[in-house]
């Protein structure tokens, strides 16, 4: 009798500890999965390096992951789906396709597992399916660009005309992230609301749109987000007659625009390129007076916040939102150390 009590002790003791362990995958501590958009550029370098600073402020375990391109919706949507399977104690994810992530998030409800969107939200998810979302407020952010821009445009928007109009152009490597999408459109709003309290008509609309405006904001969006393609639109967005200005809404985009300009292409006389994001290539264009500028976000600290809601997630407390912050950035400022410490390479 006494035998079979201590099998029987032993295996509820095997029984609780295979539960206790099916989120930390044998490590004992909180396991935490981070997805992110992919390897192609150096910010999500820096938004893992913060992801990992944090796995050692709040003792868990993190695991980055990422499709190695960005626009490789198929491949991380696979990753997500083998986290799922791990059942980790939460799940951190900067969804490429907003729409294409929805069915994940409600298996992870399923599960019981938070998810924390970083970089970039996901709008449509269902009440509770996002414990929290740790990202620059890219509206905001963009909006910086467009009064920078239209500062020193000012006076061509003023001047313009139906028959003569003032042309702004948004080059964005997709239309999918809702950070680029957010980036898009809070610029181009941004640029409107400007001209319209200058009592200029200004109308926002993507490449092939008719136009019949004072001021005509076009977002051309990429095929892919392979350079290749990016370069392709980017001709289209330096194409229009009467460009006063281009907003290059992110790394790709940047990349993509001074690619072309390298080809041999040129700027039309008097147009001004602000960007966001940074990057060698993107910081030698500011410093250089190529570009007027760019925004900056923390990618550091969108990492380290997305892991810190993550881990006060799975301890059962309730997170907020996060606002990881933004900088202007130009030639001028560039090498302040509270702007240095956000450019990464």
């Amino acid at each position: 009798m006494r035998a079979a009590s201590r099998v029987l002790a032993l295996l509820l003791c095997l029984a609780c500890l295979s539960a206790s362990c099916a989120g930390t995958r044998g490590h004992g501590k909180p396991y935490i999965s981070v997805i992110a958009k992919g390897y192609q550029h150096q910010f999500w370098q820096v938004v893992k390096n913060g992801a990992f600073k944090a796995q050692a402020d709040f003792d868990v375990v993190v695991n980055f992951l990422a499709p190695q391109y960005e626009g490789d919706v198929a491949a991380q949507l696979e990753l997500f789906e083998q986290e799922l399977a791990k059942k980790p104690d939460a799940i951190c994810i900067a969804a490429q396709d907003a729409d294409a992530v929805l069915p994940m998030l409600a298996q992870a409800e399923l599960k019981n597992i938070p998810v924390i969107a970083f970089d970039s939200g996901i709008p449509d998810a269902g009440d509770g399916q996002i414990a929290a979302l740790a990202a620059t407020d890219n509206r905001a952010a963009a909006a910086v660009a467009a009064e920078k821009l239209y500062e020193s445009a000012r006076d061509k928007v003023l001047a313009a005309t139906e028959s003569n109009p003032a042309v702004f152009t948004v080059l964005a490597q997709d239309y999918t992230s809702g950070s680029l999408i957010d980036r898009s459109d809070g610029f181009a709003e941004k640029l409107a609301e400007l001209a319209e309290k200058d009592g200029i008509q200004a109308q926002i609309g993507f490449v092939g749109d008719s136009f019949s405006s004072s001021l005509q904001i076009i977002i051309a969006v990429a095929q892919s987000t392979e350079i290749s393609d990016i370069i392709v639109k980017a001709r289209d967005a330096l194409a229009p007659g009467g460009l006063c200005g281009v907003f290059c809404s992110n790394e790709g985009a940047a990349n993509g625009l001074l690619a072309l300009l390298e080809s041999g292409a040129s700027l039309p006389e008097g147009c001004v390129v602000v960007g966001f994001d940074a990057g060698e290539r993107q910081k030698d264009a500011v410093r250089s007076g190529l570009f007027l500028g760019s925004v900056t976000q923390d990618p550091y600290m969108i990492g380290y916040k997305a892991v810190e809601l993550a881990a006060r997630s799975a301890a059962g407390e309730s997170v907020n939102d996060e606002d990881t912050g933004a900088k202007w950035y130009n030639s001028s400022n560039m090498d302040d150390e509270q702007i240095k410490m956000l450019l990464y390479n």
